[in-house]
């Protein structure tokens, strides 16, 4: 944006310290000279005949007090211009900081030193600012990189399978329909899981009123047979837990946190248990360990918590299992229900996209207990 020049902050700040100082030291001469008026007379002999008269002290006194605001004016220019540079110059740090972040260079932080003043307040806000945008900007690169892997794959298979069939016209046309369509549903199923994320962390939805237990019913009714067929028991307790959002958003986040739960289980015999209810103010905090996303505020809170049983989780794992295309140790699946990757990540854009907060925290036994605390309605 282009904008005409006009006079910079200090020059600005020193005028206004010498005209602040020429303002005052002008009233107190004139306070003195009033004062001096009235006890000095008006006639030639002066007072008794010895003082000097008004006449005399104004000879005297003018040129005098005109070189003492001669000095405080230029005592107030050089002074402000020093003090103004002073003053100003963690500003010029932000603005330093501030272009190298406009020209690319996000890793850039202040550090302000001294004691705690406003400058120093903005400066950490500012630090604060530029750690949040590069670690958002990391975030957007590695997932772009990410989809960009997980896309060319699908494709890179249906395009060798073509290629297979048309040198070998022989090959058996049901068997490559089948695994064209198999590769093609896996392509549209990364397709759509990529855009309900972006849905997600745009936020664009409408808000209506929602009971996190029917969800949560609904959720474990759909995947009872996936469990029933792994002989995991799916078992949905607690009571009503409204929260205002998006209905579809919020289902596929408990859908997404229950199949997780089931998918990654121990083979047979295992357990996933879905508990909803609500947390008064001030309480829902969030696990000693693991990981922990977002933020609720203090009015009363509706929890939804998914435990189950599997395999145990290190610790360093668990915070990347929100990360998109990232699957943790022992978690990757080769059949019909390995997913894209995108399961958590998703849960997580929803509970931001509604203000809540996420923590996963591994069971000692093995498994993982997943609790999702969102803003209550009433």
């Amino acid at each position: 944006m282009t904008r005409r020049r006009g006079l910079s902050a200090r020059l600005k700040l020193t005028l206004s310290y010498a005209g602040f100082l020429a303002v005052a030291g002008a009233l107190l001469l004139a306070v003195v000279w009033g004062y001096l008026l009235r006890y000095v007379p008006d006639n030639p002999q002066g007072l008794l005949g010895v003082s000097p008269n008004r006449w005399l002290l104004v000879r005297t006194f003018f040129p005098a007090a005109a070189v003492a605001m001669a000095c405080l004016l230029l005592f107030g220019l050089v002074g402000g211009w020093l003090l103004a540079g002073r003053m100003l110059a963690p500003l010029h740090q932000i603005r330093d900081a501030a272009r190298r972040a406009g020209d690319g260079s996000l890793s850039h932080r202040i550090r302000m030193k001294g004691r705690q003043d406003e400058f120093r307040e903005l400066s950490d806000a500012f630090d604060s600012m530029l750690g949040r945008l590069e670690s958002h900007v990391d975030e957007q690169r590695r997932f772009a990189a990410n989809a960009s892997h997980e896309l060319r794959t699908p494709l890179a298979i249906s395009r060798a399978l073509l290629d297979v069939a048309r040198e070998d016209p022989t090959r058996d046309r049901e068997e490559l329909v089948e695994r064209l369509h198999a590769v093609n549903t896996r392509a549209i199923a990364l397709t759509e899981a990529l855009l309900l994320l972006s849905r997600g962390d745009t936020g664009t939805f409408t808000r209506e009123s929602v009971d996190l237990s029917l969800l949560a019913e609904e959720a474990a009714e759909t995947l009872l047979p996936l469990a029933e067929q792994r002989r995991i028991t799916l078992d949905v307790t607690g009571g009503a837990a409204r929260t205002s959002g998006s209905a579809e958003l919020l289902l596929r986040m408990v859908t997404n946190l229950v199949q997780n739960a089931v998918v990654h289980n121990v083979p047979a015999g295992g357990t996933v248990t879905v508990h909803t209810g609500t947390e008064g103010a001030g309480t829902g905090e969030g696990g000693t360990s693991g990981v922990g996303t977002g933020g609720v505020g203090t009015g009363p809170t509706s929890v939804l918590r998914v435990e189950n049983t599997g395999p145990p989780l290190p610790p360093e794992v668990v915070p990347t299992l929100t990360e998109p295309f990232q699957r943790g140790a022992a978690r990757v699946r080769t059949d019909a229900h390995a997913g894209v990757g995108l399961g958590l990540a998703i849960v997580r854009s929803v509970v931001r996209a509604h203000d809540g907060s996420l923590d996963l925290v591994p069971r000692p036994a093995g498994g993982l207990l997943v609790t999702v605390r969102l803003p209550g309605a009433p």
